[in-house]
C-alpha cells in the first residue's frame, strides 16, 4: 500500500500541495517518526517518485520538532535510492542540537529499513541577528510578469496538480557557451495556502517546487533532446514521457506557443508527427538524468508566500564526467531573493548502441 494509514479526506480548506505533502505523526512508536498521510507521485518514466516530495516532507517533519519562533535558513540533502510510490515512507527525525539561535535537525527518509533520503537542517532563532546587520542581496532582473492563462504544460501532467509555472525564454540562448545561458520561470503553489499552515506550510511548499526543472537546466542549455517516448527495444524512457504525448497532440500554432521549446525540438516533434524513426539519429540525447543532492538556503523565510507567483532563474557554471551542477535564484514577485539553491545530478547522454538505460 502506499501509506501507512488509510488516508482521511481531503481537506478542502488547504491547497492542494498542503494536502500533498500533509504527515502523519507516529507518537504512539516514537514522537520523532513521521509517514506520508497521502500516495506520493511518481513522475512517467521516472526511477522514483518526484524528489520534491521528500524534500518537502523531511522539512516539514524537522519543523515539527523545533519551536515556532525557530526558522529553516539552511537544507542539506543526498537522494540515495530512488523512492517507491507504492511503499510508505518513514521519516525519522534526530534532533542534533537545540541552541538559544540555532538547532540543527537531520531526517531520513526510509523504505522497509533502507535509507533512501537524507538530509541536514539548520534553523535560526527570529530577529537574533541583532539590532545592526551586514545587508546586501542579488537583484531580480526585469523579465516579462505572470500571464494569467499561459501555464506551461503542468509538471502534474494536469490541470490540478500542487502548483503552476510558466517559463520565459533562455537568456542568451543563442550563444555557444551553455554557461552563460540562464533558464527561467515563475512558479506559485495552486490555490491559497491555508492561515492554519503558517509560515512552515509555505516553505514546505517552496522546497517541493524548487526541485522542478532543476538538473532538467543542463539539457536544456545544451539543446539536447529531452522528451523521450517507449523505445522499441521496450525499455521505458526515463524523460517526461508524458510531456511528448501532450506535444505530439498539439498543432503547429500551439507549438509555437509553447516557450520551453527549442527550434531543434519543434523540428524534431514534427518529424514525430509524421511518422519518422528518429531513434537512430547520432545526435545528442538525453539517456539518464537523476539528482543526486539538494541544497537550500532561506533568505527571508517569513517574507513571501508560496501560493503567489516567485520567479526563478537557473545557470550551469559546470558539466562533466556524467555529472552537472546548476545554481537557481528564487525571488518574490517584489523582487525579494528568498532563496538559493544548488542541485548537483548525474547526466548522462545515451550512448550508440545502448540497449537500456
Amino acid at each position: 500500500m502506499a501509506t501507512l494509514i488509510r488516508p482521511p479526506p481531503v481537506r478542502s480548506s488547504q491547497a492542494a500541495i498542503e494536502n500533498l505533502l500533509e504527515l502523519t505523526q507516529l507518537s504512539d512508536i516514537d514522537p520523532n517518526l513521521f509517514t506520508n498521510t497521502r500516495p506520493l507521485w511518481h513522475p512517467p518514466g521516472a526511477r522514483g517518485i518526484y524528489g520534491g516530495a521528500a524534500i518537502a516532507q523531511c522539512l516539514s517533519a524537522a519543523q515539527r520538532t523545533v519551536p515556532d519562533d525557530f526558522t529553516i535558513h539552511s537544507m542539506h540533502c543526498y537522494f540515495v535510492l530512488a523512492g517507491n510510490a507504492e511503499i510508505p515512507l518513514i521519516y525519522h527525525v534526530e534532533r542534533v542540537r537545540s541552541g538559544k539561535s540555532f538547532a540543527t535537525r537531520t531526517v531520513q527518509a526510509r523504505q522497509r529499513g533502507r535509507v533512501i533520503f537524507t538530509t541536514t537542517m539548520s534553523f535560526v532563532r527570529e530577529n537574533s541577528g541583532g539590532e545592526q546587520r551586514v545587508e546586501h542581496a542579488a537583484k531580480m532582473p526585469d523579465v516579462p510578469q505572470p500571464i494569467t492563462g499561459m501555464d506551461d504544460l503542468d509538471y502534474g501532467g494536469n490541470s490540478t496538480g500542487p502548483f503552476q509555472s510558466q517559463r520565459i525564454e533562455i537568456l542568451n540562448n543563442d550563444s555557444p557557451h551553455p554557461e552563460t545561458k540562464k533558464t527561467r520561470q515563475w512558479m506559485k503553489a495552486r490555490g491559497s495556502i491555508s492561515p492554519s499552515g503558517g509560515h512552515q506550510a509555505h516553505l514546505s511548499a517552496l522546497a517541493y517546487m524548487s526541485d522542478s526543472y532543476f538538473i532538467g537546466t543542463i539539457a536544456r542549455v545544451h539543446k539536447l533532446w529531452r522528451y523521450s517516448a517507449v523505445r522499441k527495444d521496450n525499455n521505458k524512457s526515463s524523460i517526461d514521457e508524458d510531456v511528448l504525448k501532450k506535444l505530439l497532440a498539439m498543432d503547429d500554432e500551439e507549438l509555437k506557443r509553447v516557450k520551453f521549446l527549442d527550434p531543434a525540438d519543434l523540428q524534431r516533434l514534427e518529424r514525430l508527427k509524421n511518422g519518422e524513426d528518429i531513434s537512430t539519429e547520432k545526435k545528442a540525447e538525453i539517456g539518464m538524468m537523476v539528482s543526486l543532492d539538494h541544497t537550500i538556503y532561506f533568505h527571508n523565510p517569513r517574507r513571501f508566500r508560496a501560493d503567489e507567483w516567485m520567479f526563478t532563474e537557473m545557470e550551469s557554471p559546470w558539466a562533466g564526467d556524467g555529472r552537472g551542477l546548476v545554481f537557481q535564484k528564487i525571488f518574490s514577485r517584489d523582487g525579494t531573493l528568498i532563496a538559493t539553491c544548488v542541485q548537483e545530478g548525474v547526466v548522462r547522454l545515451r550512448q550508440p548502441n545502448e540497449s537500456k538505460l
